[in-house]
């Protein structure tokens, strides 16, 4: 379409209301401009046709024959367009509320919390979709994100919600009265790791540690993990704020920690723009729910 055919829009939308009200203070309070500019508008559009849409009509206005041709072509348009925008509009609110994140945030903070969610907005549906994997942002598709990092995504906005550093961690009853100095004492246990994930070697990496033989891994969904930790079937790298508990009620122990890095944590990832109202409702609610300490 050649565009430049065709007049400004704000000049159509202008003389369709001065149509509809037949008058140009009553188009400028409907559009919120003075009824200078209406009139403006108006001459513009004119010049731009070549012939005239209104005439002076007593303290209004009626529309010429060309004017009513214009009008009626408008109606249609703007109708069409109001109701296509009206049903992307619903079909948007009422499109599932898509949420991706990683097992060990569902299973150890979102789920056990989800309710409170659902008992104050039943009319949301949620589509929950814990994985391993990076899943893209795509309008239509995953609208919310919540994964660990220094929050450092270009092209993404991103929220610290839960600051937290990850540590090494195993059950008491597994480690027992081992002493644990360094990082290759830890090649003596088992370890659980998430499928899709390569975090024991990461961390190993990390130490300088070379293993001399083949280590002891299970590959395990993301959601038996820190429950094979808790019985004692090996040991695993989790965020720490996910086991507090579990030390503090010295059911677990913490064998290495890294330290914490300003910012680092679990964050809210959203595309940039306006939020659709079902994400705007989780990201408040998500955020009344914030644990306190998190800046």
């Amino acid at each position: 379409m050649d565009w430049r055919a065709l007049p400004s829009l704000n000049a159509l939308r202008a003389f369709a209301v001065v149509a509809e009200t037949r008058s140009f203070s009553a188009a400028g309070r409907e559009l919120n401009v003075t009824h200078a500019a209406v009139s403006q508008q108006i001459r513009g559009l004119e010049t731009f046709l070549g012939f005239q849409l209104v005439v002076r009509e007593g303290r209004g206005v009626a529309l010429t024959p060309e004017g009513d041709r214009l009008f009626d072509g408008l109606s249609s348009g703007f109708d069409i367009i109001r109701d296509t925008v009206d049903e992307l509009l619903q079909e948007d609110v009422a499109r599932p509320l898509n949420i991706t994140m990683t097992p060990s945030f569902a299973i150890s903070w979102l789920m056990p919390r989800i309710n409170d969610f659902r008992l104050k907005h039943p009319e949301i549906e949620l589509m929950l979709n814990p994985t391993a994997q990076v899943v893209e942002l795509r309008p239509g598709g995953v609208d919310l994100a919540i994964r660990f990092g220094s929050g450092d995504w270009p092209g993404f906005d991103s929220e610290l919600f839960l600051a937290t550093n990850f540590a090494v961690v195993g059950a008491s009853c597994l480690i027992g009265d081992r002493n644990i100095e360094k990082p290759e004492d830890l090649l003596q246990f088992p370890w659980l790791q998430e499928y899709g994930t390569n975090e024991l070697a990461i961390w190993m990496e990390r130490q300088g540690v070379v293993p001399k033989g083949k280590l002891s891994i299970t590959h395990l969904p993301g959601y038996m993990v820190l429950e094979g930790v808790r019985r004692g079937e090996g040991i695993s790298a989790t965020a720490k704020t996910f086991i507090e508990a579990d030390v503090a009620a010295g059911s677990m122990q913490v064998l290495f920690e890294e330290g914490v890095n300003p910012g680092t944590g679990y964050h809210l990832v959203t595309r940039p723009g306006i939020k659709r109202p079902p994400l705007k409702a989780f990201l408040n609610w998500m955020r009344f729910m914030r644990p306190e300490d998190t800046d």
